[in-house]
């Protein structure tokens, strides 16, 4: 993931975080004509994202917030004046524990929907997690509750924060687990569950604060519902495989363009030749290997994933002669690009005792070429489908002609 789009992503959480920052203070001064926002904002956030993750069949998102809804439940009951007694610094340190562990095991998990055996098991653990909190309470474990507020370092580093020591642990893990998913995932579920649970760090920090908590709360289930909106916008206008857009934002792309484009049709050569030889799963990392190559070649193209190993690339504002260079360095690109095969697997019981080194690694290497069609727009050829045809048959000239080359 690029430094760019890292950059993109912490954005929207970043002015949301701000933004009910700046919030709580005002919350109290509104008119009495929207007191039902500060009454009933929160409530009608949290039931919006329950209502938008069943709609989407996002179970992990739906279990995330509904161990918000809890969380809120219990400030709303016992924690407004914050960690004051033995009951509520009891169930204060529970979630500060149990909500971070929520969310990063959400994180960890597949997605499986809610309303199955999958559902219920995680549903059963947040249940198990209020039932051991409720049992503290009743049976006035008070060593429980003090080992959970034993400091894990003895250093006044902590002492700024209302949450014990265990709690901050578990928050930082919870956002690094998240992080570290949505890095390797390119996931926009569990970027929003690492925003949210840092919403909800914020928030119980500041629980003694008046509104402070509700907002971070409210914030923390906005952020949600973004990413529900974000995965199903990217299920919806990009390519599952390759990550490139799909075919639907492609023709909703051709009818932005102006008078002046360039479209090129790219096939991978004999691509079903080495499916049958090398296996789809390799065949598949082709495909990958050809988008990026294709999303990095620079000159104002915009790729899209046509459909099977056919790609395109939309030129907006440039003539042919301006788009052929750029389309010549990527067929180049993709050429000179060694794929490396795995050699057999390793067999459990060696004959030798001694393996030379490297024998199981890198058996040989494959390369695939491409084949571009390209064409402009015309007085003859004023519509983008009538240059998408017009691309697509010199594609077929460029294989006619011994493949792995430009033809226009």
């Amino acid at each position: 993931m690029t430094s760019a789009r890292i950059s993109s992503g912490l954005a929207v959480p970043a002015v949301m975080l701000v933004t009910a920052w700046l919030l709580v203070p005002l919350l109290a001064e509104l008119p009495s004509s929207l007191a039902g926002i500060r009454i009933y904002g929160v409530d009608f956030v949290l039931a919006l994202g329950l209502v938008v993750s069943l709609a989407f069949r996002r179970g992990r998102i739906v279990l995330a917030l509904l161990t918000l809804i809890t969380a809120y439940v219990c400030y709303s009951w016992l924690l407004q004046k914050g960690p004051v007694d033995f009951q509520t610094r009891t169930v204060f340190v529970a979630l500060s524990m149990f909500v971070p562990f929520n969310l990063a095991m959400l994180s960890l998990s597949a997605e499986r929907g809610t309303f199955n055996a999958y559902g219920l098991q995680r549903l059963a653990v947040i249940a198990l997690e209020a039932g051991f909190t409720w049992w503290v309470v009743l049976a006035a474990r008070n060593d429980i509750t003090d080992l959970a507020y034993a400091p894990l370092y003895d250093t006044n580093l902590f002492a700024w924060s209302l949450i014990p020591q265990l709690g901050l642990a578990m928050i930082v893990l919870s956002l690094a687990i998240c992080l570290n998913v949505w890095l390797v995932k390119r996931s926009q579920l569990d970027h929003g569950l690492a925003a949210a649970g840092v919403a909800f760090g914020i928030g119980m920090n500041g629980i003694a604060t008046t509104n402070m908590f509700p907002l971070f709360i409210m914030a923390a289930g906005l952020l949600l519902i973004i990413a529900v909106l974000q995965t199903t916008f990217h299920m919806a206008f990009r390519d599952e495989l390759t990550g490139l857009p799909s075919r639907r934002d492609l023709n909703e792309s051709m009818m932005k363009l102006g008078r002046c484009y360039t479209i090129a049709m790219l096939d991978v050569d004999h691509f079903k030749n080495f499916n049958d030889t090398y296996g789809h799963d390799l065949g598949d990392q082709v495909l990958k290997i050809v988008a990026m190559k294709i999303a990095a070649a620079g000159g104002g193209g915009k790729p899209y994933r046509y459909g099977g190993e056919e790609f395109t690339v939309l030129f907006p504002g440039q003539n042919i002669d301006q788009a052929i260079p750029h389309l010549e360095a990527l067929r180049q690109a993709i050429a000179d690009y060694k794929m490396a095969l795995r050699a057999p697997a390793r067999p459990s019981q060696p004959k030798s005792p001694k393996r030379k080194r490297g024998a199981f690694r890198a058996a040989k290497s494959v390369s695939v070429t491409i084949s571009i069609g390209v064409a402009e727009r015309t007085e003859k050829l004023a519509t983008p489908d009538a240059v998408v045809k017009a691309a697509d048959k010199a594609l077929y000239r460029a294989k006619e002609k011994g493949r792995n080359q430009v033809s226009k």
